[in-house]
């Protein structure tokens, strides 16, 4: 590699770390305005909901990602890792074999492979907790080990409920990775059992709420694949970590006694009937992480947003044609700043949604220098109410702001493939 291509690549990283910070930073003067607008008797105090969302969602999650960068290790202790970058649940069992003997095992075992966590089915499984409806293949939070996303999920319903579940995560360990001991295995997972739906300790995000035994949990995933399974054979790492009780990442207490079960399906024939033909991973692609697409459409929403303001002043402009020669060239003068900031928004859009990671940069730059021009007009002329504040233009800067500086946009503009990591994982 290069020297101007390792500096530029510098450069690029701190710029990131740099908006990175300021996304925090931004989203907390946003909910702090916000919440100051809420405390007026009325409609305005619906405000102090939207104050909730933006703390739950936004600035405790970024607040977290930085801290945590910052004190937890980056290197295996056992434990899994929420995107907000917090201890999540433990690893609590180990399993030799490949991609299919495991997912045949489950399969086996009454299992049930989770759905992928998107828009769709997100809003899916909201509904269904609501309503009490069965969704058997409901999606999992997503939890990280070795800087990665966990390749799939198991679970099992239970009466008929989403909000209460069996369930379990698998990754693949890394060609060559060993267990502290020496001990070597293809897969590690974390299981833990869902008993209800509440509000997370550390952000107040909506939640499950797991059961504080995860040796039960772990059990019972041994106790179903074995009794499943009679070529499934169990070794158990005994004191593999000292027992402990602490909280995941959700601020749920978790206890274990410390043991690690390792389940050896090497010995288990692969059925190729039915739809076994699905169980083989497919490679890796590189996809666009959810961020990029919601900065992206946070980006041309405000790219028609400056258009129809544009369109606003054309028309005041020709009402006061004839009037005043002066005033009409000043509004004409603004229209067309508008219709250019519109169409530099709606060009980098394109180019951030298709992985151009200096679009994304300048983006991030404009969205700063947008949410400081608003927050040094509140200081200059003393505004104050939603409307004079122009909360709307600065919510949708910060919003392009925090998506386009997440980790996950990162990786994706830099054209890295794959499930990307929590700010903080080695690369």
């Amino acid at each position: 590699m290069s020297e101007a291509v390792t500096k530029d690549k510098h450069w690029a990283s701190r710029l990131d770390a740099a908006f990175f910070v300021l996304g925090g930073i931004l989203s907390l003067w946003l909910a702090y305005l916000t919440f100051l607008e809420g405390l007026v008797p009325g409609w305005p105090m619906l405000l102090e909901l939207v104050f909730w969302v933006l703390v739950a969602y936004l600035v405790l999650p970024r607040a977290h990602r930085i801290l945590t960068r910052i004190y937890l290790p980056d290197y295996f202790i056992g434990r899994t890792r929420t995107s907000d970058g917090l201890l999540g649940d433990p690893v609590n069992l180990a399993l030799m074999g490949n991609a299919e003997q495991l997912h045949q095992a489950l399969i086996e075992a009454g299992w049930v492979r989770a759905d992928e966590l998107t828009l769709a089915s997100g809003w899916r499984i909201v509904t269904s907790s609501l309503a009490r409806h069965s969704y058997p293949q409901a999606p999992v939070s997503p939890l990280f080990l070795f800087g990665q996303r966990q390749g799939f999920a198991y679970q099992q319903e239970v009466a008929g409920s989403p909000s209460k579940r069996h369930h379990v995560r698998f990754w693949k360990c890394p060609d060559g990775w060993l267990l502290p001991g020496g001990f070597e295995v293809d897969w590690l997972a974390a299981g833990t059992f869902d008993r209800s739906v509440g509000l997370s300790l550390y952000t107040g995000q909506v939640t499950h709420k797991i059961d504080p035994d995860t040796d039960i949990e772990r059990d019972h995933i041994v106790a179903t694949v074995t009794g499943s399974n009679p070529e499934a054979v169990l070794q158990v790492l005994p004191d593999f970590s000292t027992g402990y009780h602490s909280r995941n990442g959700g601020g749920d207490l978790i206890e274990t006694d410390g043991d690690l079960p390792v389940l050896d399906l090497r010995a288990l024939p692969v059925h190729q009937s039915g739809d076994g033909s699905k169980l083989v991973e497919s490679p890796v692609a590189r996809r666009r992480p959810g961020a990029t697409t919601f900065g992206v459409a946070a980006t041309a929403l405000r790219a028609l947003t400056s258009l129809g303001l544009a369109g606003l002043v054309l028309a005041g402009s020709w009402a006061s044609l004839g009037a005043d020669s002066g005033s009409t060239q000043e509004w004409l003068v603004i229209a067309a700043v508008l219709a250019v900031a519109a169409a530099i928004d709606a060009t980098l859009a394109v180019a951030t949604f298709w992985g151009r990671n200096w679009s994304r940069l300048v983006l991030c730059a404009v969205s700063v220098a947008g949410a400081v021009l608003v927050l040094s007009g509140r200081a200059v002329e003393n505004q104050q109410g939603p409307a004079h504040l122009g909360l709307v233009t600065l919510a949708m800067s910060v919003l392009v702001l925090l998506a386009l500086s997440s980790e996950s946009a990162r990786q994706f503009a830099s054209g890295r493939p794959g499930l990307v990591k929590p700010l903080g994982a080695s690369t």
